[in-house]
């Protein structure tokens, strides 16, 4: 009986590894930018974690869902940093995340989709639309898209007439096959 169990064991165990390693990110870049005072603000924000289960041939089954770590928020101006990390902005103590979750994908044309993602930001989920691009590159699945948002819908900052409600942000990643 053992010798029986350890090959399903065994099967089990690589089966979770080769699925794990089908959607580790091999490489990342999330940019936003804002205006303030009419001149755009660009930073980074990094710690991204995905579990996707892409395929084009069958996309009702596929999925996306990814945090990102607001900590690693950095506009190359620390002071500017603290403060967007505060309670005033995304209050990090409290919201140390961002999640983004598929609801469903469509395919546009070539390599374009257009998904609509629950976008959580400070406990507020908002149903929200972002056109990507998905280019198999052989070993990985390259993934870009931009898209924009309205920062007081998730209670980010309050109303200004220095700094823009819209923000752009921009997703390049790529995930391991």
């Amino acid at each position: 009986m053992k010798k029986r169990f350890f090959p399903l064991f065994a099967f089990v165990i690589i089966s979770t590894f080769v699925a794990n390693a089908q959607n580790s990110i091999s490489r990342s870049l999330i940019t936003f930018k804002i205006k303030n005072l009419g001149i755009y603000t660009n930073g980074t924000i990094g710690g991204l974690q995905a579990d996707i289960h892409f395929n084009a041939a069958d996309l009702p089954s596929s999925t996306i869902k990814a945090t990102v770590d607001v900590n690693t928020l950095n506009s190359d101006n620390s002071s500017r940093d603290e403060h967007v990390k505060s309670a005033d902005f995304f209050d990090v103590a409290h919201y140390p995340t961002i999640t983004l979750k598929s609801v469903s994908i469509k395919h546009k044309s070539g390599n374009n989709y257009s998904g609509q993602f629950n976008l959580t930001i400070k406990d507020k989920t908002k149903l929200i639309e972002i056109p990507f691009a998905c280019v198999d590159k052989g070993n990985a699945l390259a993934f870009s898209g931009t898209f924009k948002l309205k920062r007081q819908d998730y209670g980010i900052g309050s109303g200004s007439m220095i700094l823009s409600d819209e923000v752009i942000i921009s997703i390049d990643a790529e995930v391991a096959k």
